[in-house]
């Protein structure tokens, strides 16, 4: 596969996540400690998806891999964010799974890159 190829297709795979969650968390009901879950998770799913545009438009590779740096750790706080809002029983397990795959399927193939360019 292109890098152009891969770039394209990981743009659209961050954004529509990020649209999912934001979607499925402007269903619920608010209280103040879901006010701060929700507000957590869609900053850093959505950080996510903009860290990777910036990847993409990188001057550099060091710049790439700065970026790169930034969005396996928003992947892994949006893992630790979804797995918040379940357990809290905010949200159902059910609803969240498809987001929470996406998420971990996301930060497990960026965190390969980002060995891959360190390299």
């Amino acid at each position: 596969m292109k890098q152009e190829e891969f770039n394209e297709i990981f743009r659209n795979r961050t954004k529509i996540l990020a649209l999912q969650v934001i979607t499925l968390l402007g269903e619920l009901k608010c209280s103040d400690a879901l006010g701060i879950i929700r507000k957590q998770l869609i900053r850093s799913i959505t950080s996510t998806a903009a860290n990777f545009r910036a990847v993409c438009r990188a001057r550099s590779e060091r710049e790439s891999f700065a970026k790169l740096c930034i969005v396996v750790e928003e992947a892994d706080e949006s893992l630790f964010w979804i797995e918040m809002i379940t357990e809290a029983g905010f949200i159902s397990k059910e609803k969240m799974t498809g987001c929470y795959k996406e998420a971990k399927e996301i930060l497990k193939v960026m965190a390969v890159y980002k060995k891959k360019l360190h390299k």
